[in-house]
């Protein structure tokens, strides 16, 4: 007979004081198909993890020479492949926010759930074999830069994306929020399903129950056919609520129970639907500050923000320029057909010495317009065309936008900064220095929403028919 060779047994490392938990763990992950060892405390945890390899591991919190955390720590740091889930008392919010946040996967309360447990354990095992198979260069190739501030957020990164606890992501217009959202996706154990990003602003109040939960066939005028709302859609993988300090405070409300429930009810249906969803969030606005002035709920903002991570912006990180122009000028001349251009000295100086308002988009922008001015295959500082006075990146000022900004309301390097400057503009005359700035801040907002009215006036923060009259008075078209 012709000898089966099977493959290599799952291994699993299973860390707990209490010899019945071991007992239980081991006979229930054995009747999956996994090898257990075991350990009682700290020391014979780290002992077993300088010996072998594990495809999961799951500890208690409370050991005797020491916390589970201390084993998260060494595990992300010896064996970053290794998915480790933590074992809490029941009720012990505190203590599963800690371990998320050192880079526990998961965590399951006591006493044990054994139909949770297995779930786990299944989402665990996949997580790991993602790991192995993916490139240790994934996240360097989403996020460009060699600045001390972008390898901290890379090295967050790779910690957060283990996980499955909610992430705020803060940062300034423009920064890449959304990208460092998707990369947590792609690099976590939920890739393979669906990412469902939403702005939070563009969403009328009225629709946005509708939007976010679905609505019944009838439920009201012009609900023709059952909808799926956007947990639906994001079931199984990642809903990212980009500028989540939009919301109107009767919706926090409903989005608070449906993260904390993990279930939503869609208009007009009499049941409740389990959704299975990781929250990603992020705004430009200083969220804390806004639960400050009671524009945003508390118990909301502390559910969503367990993990928060900022974006750097660009002015911070000066030495990522050259690089990162190169890697957009490939992009740009590439989706033209076009040989790719280098940045004279001249222009890599007047790249350095502008503050960049609005960070890697503006970027992409100002290089987009030099790419169709340029002539030849050299960019010089005059094809660059950067506003003059604008903000110099060692005088910017690094802090959050403030919150009493009008809702989504451009700041103030949103205008061409040579608006911003009396002398300037055509004339001195107040009535037309405050309308020239007007104009340049309605402009950037249509084209921020793509020349969609409804969308551009709830970004500004006035009413759609404020808006027609302004733009019919500023004679934009």
């Amino acid at each position: 007979m012709a000898e089966t060779r099977s493959e290599p047994a799952r291994t699993a490392l299973v860390v707990d004081d209490e010899r019945d938990i071991r007992e239980l763990l081991v006979m229930t992950l054995g009747r999956m198909g996994l090898r257990c060892d075991t350990a009682a405390n700290v020391t014979d945890a780290r002992a077993l993890l300088s010996r072998n390899r594990y495809d999961l591991c799951l500890t208690d919190m409370r050991l005797p020479d020491g916390t589970g955390l201390e084993i998260v720590s060494e595990i992300n740091q010896k064996h970053p492949t290794t998915p480790v889930a933590m074992i809490t008392a029941f009720g012990n919010v505190e203590a599963a926010v800690e371990a998320l946040k050192a880079g526990a996967f998961d965590f399951v309360s006591k006493p044990v759930d054994l139909g949770v447990l297995r779930d786990l354990v299944r989402q665990a095992l996949e997580l790991h074999e993602k790991r192995r198979a993916a490139s240790e260069s994934g996240i360097s190739s989403r996020l460009f830069g060699e600045s001390p501030a972008m390898a901290s957020l890379r090295a967050t990164l790779t910690k957060v994306a283990r996980s499955q606890a909610p992430v705020y992501i803060s940062g300034e217009s423009g920064v890449g929020k959304e990208l460092v959202a998707r990369t947590i996706h792609a690099e976590g154990g939920r890739a393979s399903g669906p990412f469902v990003p939403v702005n939070c602003g563009a969403i009328p109040a009225e629709l946005m129950e509708s939007e976010f939960f679905g609505h019944k066939k009838g439920s009201f005028t012009g609900a023709h056919a059952d909808k799926p709302g956007l947990f639906q859609a994001a079931d199984g993988g990642t809903l990212f609520l980009d500028e989540v300090a939009e919301l109107p405070l009767p919706m926090q409300v409903k989005l608070l129970r449906a993260i904390q429930e993990k279930s939503i009810r869609p208009v007009g249906a009499n049941a409740e639907v389990k959704v299975d969803v990781r929250i990603l969030s992020a705004t430009h606005k200083d969220l804390a500050a806004l639960v400050e002035e009671g524009r945003f709920r508390h118990d909301l903002y502390y559910r969503i923000n367990v993990i928060e991570l900022r974006v750097p912006p660009l002015r911070e990180r000066p030495e990522d320029l050259p690089g990162l122009s190169d890697v957009i000028l490939r992009r740009l001349a590439g989706a033209q057909g076009r040989g790719v251009p280098h940045l004279s000295p001249d222009a890599v100086a007047a790249l350095r010495d502008y503050g960049f308002p609005g960070n890697v988009r503006e970027l992409e922008n100002v290089l987009e317009r030099a790419l169709a001015m340029a002539d030849g295959d050299t960019i010089h500082a005059d094809d660059l065309s950067l506003p003059k006075g604008g903000p110099k990146p060692a005088a910017a000022s690094t802090a959050a936008p403030a919150a009493s900004t009008p809702a989504a309301a451009p700041s103030p390097p949103a205008a061409d900064p040579r608006l911003l400057d009396p002398r300037d503009t055509a004339t001195s005359a107040l009535p037309s220095y405050i309308e020239e700035i007007e104009r340049a801040a309605i402009q950037h907002a249509l084209q921020e929403n793509r020349y969609n009215k409804t969308r551009t006036a709830a970004a500004l923060g006035i009413t759609f028919r404020a808006l027609r009259y302004k733009l019919k008075k500023l004679g934009i078209e």
